[in-house]
């Protein structure tokens, strides 16, 4: 019998995200830091993809379905280490001694 891709992807899909909720919610509050830091070049990552699929296709035509996915993927992950940066600093604060 064989499975349909379909199933066996969104079966996968499914999987992960109930794995990366009790990943994250299972760390430390002492470990958020460096767990954004490292969603932070993950999302850099992404943007590196981005700019390839945005650019890819034929010059002719302004809006191929690649290149209005590839913004978009560039924008939200912008916003994912913009988000991550202020995340981060707000973290590194609470960490730091205050001044008299």
């Amino acid at each position: 019998m064989e499975i349909d891709p379909f199933i066996f992807r969104l079966s996968i899909f499914i999987l992960s995200i109930f794995i990366g909720y009790y990943v994250v919610w299972s760390v430390t509050p002492s470990l958020h830091t460096p767990l954004m830091s490292v969603t932070n070049a993950i999302s850099s990552v992404i943007i590196v993809g981005a700019i390839i699929a945005a650019l890819s296709g034929s010059s002719d035509k302004i809006f191929e379905v690649s290149k209005i996915f590839g913004f978009l993927a560039i924008v939200l992950a912008a916003v994912n280490i913009f988000g991550g940066f202020m995340v981060t600093q707000r973290m590194l604060q609470m960490y730091k001694k205050k001044k008299k």
